[in-house]
């Protein structure tokens, strides 16, 4: 019999070969057989706002498609900081998700020491959809459109009211954008939340205020409030005959309520993929379009890069307003 001498320096090399094979293919069947256990969507806001249920409408959505259960948790707080700062920190493996909004873009200028770097800690996954906000007044205002609000504004500097939830929130920089744009100048009157805000405008202790089409809509249909305009680029499905504020004479005038999926930077793509493609059919069906009516929201789902090109667009905008604005929370 011949005898084959194997060096140790030999051996070792192989055992350290096959072993990294082994770890490779191990690593290989976790990601194909993504997800073995429910996912956890992370919502920055409190139960019951529209961000929550668009966010548990689509977790309801993707659990079908993943075959394991998406579960909503609101992590509400320091505007949307807190719960986007779980998800910069949670392990890059799909299991965490977050859903942004607004906020995401702006809250690096509003917020100069974050607890995270937005462009670092986070990978997109898809845009959801874009809603409107909606500029209102009392039926009874003589401000009848976008028009008498600007000419009003420019007549009495500083003494027409604009309420909002509260300092660098979509609603109180739609207010600073249309200042900015339109060359007037409004008081700004924030509030601890939407619903105060509202109320003090229904109340007639405020001229206007930009609310969300599923804060105002209520409100609208019962005729206490009228709509000036809205802030996305083209009408709302929701209010069709509401002109936008771009149309109604402020060019270049938009604010996207919008909603995107992000998992935390270093997600494999092939992750990201299977949770993209099962956003994409959550948002498809008719039981999410008919159930976010309510919200205006148009769907519009996409691909990753298609997420990060939008929010980059957004950053340099707002960047700009925030920054002319001399608008700072810290």
């Amino acid at each position: 019999m011949k005898i084959i001498n194997i060096s140790s320096a030999c051996l070792k090399a192989a055992v350290v070969a096959i072993a990294g094979l082994t770890a490779a293919v191990a690593g290989q069947a976790a990601h194909a057989a993504f997800p073995e256990r429910p996912v956890r969507l992370i919502v920055p806001f409190a139960p019951g706002g529209g961000t929550d249920m668009i966010s548990r409408l689509l977790a309801e959505g993707m659990a079908r498609e993943l075959k394991q259960p998406v579960i909503v948790e609101n992590k509400p707080g320091a505007g949307t900081t807190i719960g986007s700062d779980e998800v910069a920190r949670a392990r890059p493996d799909g299991y965490t998700l977050l859903m942004a909004t607004f906020a995401h873009v702006v809250n690096p200028y509003l917020h100069p020491k974050l607890p995270y770097d937005t462009d670092k800690a986070f990978a997109a996954i898809s845009m959801i959809g874009h809603s409107p906000s909606v500029l209102v007044v009392k039926p009874n205002s003589p401000i009848k459109s976008v028009k008498d609000l600007i000419e009003t504004a420019k007549q009495k500097p500083g003494t027409l009211t604009y309420a909002s939830q509260g300092v660098g929130t979509s609603a109180h920089l739609a207010g600073e954008l249309l200042e900015s744009l339109a060359k007037i100048d409004m008081s700004h009157v924030p509030y601890r939340g939407a619903g105060p805000a509202l109320n003090d405008l229904l109340g007639g202790h405020v001229d206007t205020m930009f609310g969300t089409a599923a804060a105002v809509g209520p409100s609208l249909e019962a005729g206490t409030l009228r709509a000036l305009g809205v802030t996305t680029t083209e009408r709302s499905p929701a209010l069709p005959d509401v002109p936008t504020i771009a149309e109604s004479g402020v060019a270049d005038y938009v604010l996207d309520s919008w909603y995107g999926l992000y998992a935390p930077a270093g997600t494999p793509p092939e992750v990201i993929a299977r949770l993209n493609a099962a956003a994409h059919k959550a948002a498809g069906t008719d039981t999410f379009r008919k159930k976010v009516q309510g919200e205006g929201l148009v769907i519009s789902t996409g691909t990753p890069q298609a997420l990060d090109d939008y929010i980059k667009g957004e950053q340099a905008r707002w960047k700009k307003v925030i920054s002319s604005s001399k608008i700072t929370l810290d």
